[in-house]
């Protein structure tokens, strides 16, 4: 540790590590929104706690990507057919500065719990379509 060039070792170690992270989260980002069906969407559970991220519309399933993250696995996955659209509504005063500006806020409940989701008007009616045009489950119901 006598070495004067030991802390810059160290020093120059950290910011290659922090260079190589930004960079693999940039790539991850890119990947995900480069895929067909990807909007950005903030999502609040039941902690009242809005992440960003990416959601994904898959044949039967919505995925929902935190922003930050390197993991290639979807943080939350709903089951189209037991995904309802309840509403939606424009954002209060609290939620403004906490969600993408021009979004509204989707209510939604999957299995009997309600979560919220912020994304654009377009994205929305998107995913009111992506809901609403499900495949057949049994005769005369659809979803």
């Amino acid at each position: 540790m006598n070495d004067p060039g030991t802390p810059f070792i160290i020093i120059a170690a950290l910011f290659t590590l922090v260079i190589v992270a930004l960079c693999l989260f940039g790539i991850r980002r890119f990947q995900l929104r480069r895929a067909l069906g990807t909007v950005d969407a903030s999502i609040c559970q039941l902690d009242d706690r809005w992440q960003m991220g990416v959601c994904r519309y898959q044949d039967r399933d919505l995925e929902w990507f935190r922003l930050l993250s390197l993991s290639p696995r979807p943080r939350y996955s709903y089951r189209r057919s037991s995904l309802e659209l309840l509403g939606r509504r424009h954002p209060s005063e609290a939620e403004r500065p906490l969600v993408q500006p021009d979004s509204v806020i989707v209510l939604l409940r999957y299995e009997g719990k309600d979560f919220m989701m912020a994304m654009k008007f377009e994205a929305y009616a998107g995913l009111s379509s992506w809901l609403e045009a499900g495949p057949v489950i049994g005769v005369g119901t659809w979803r």
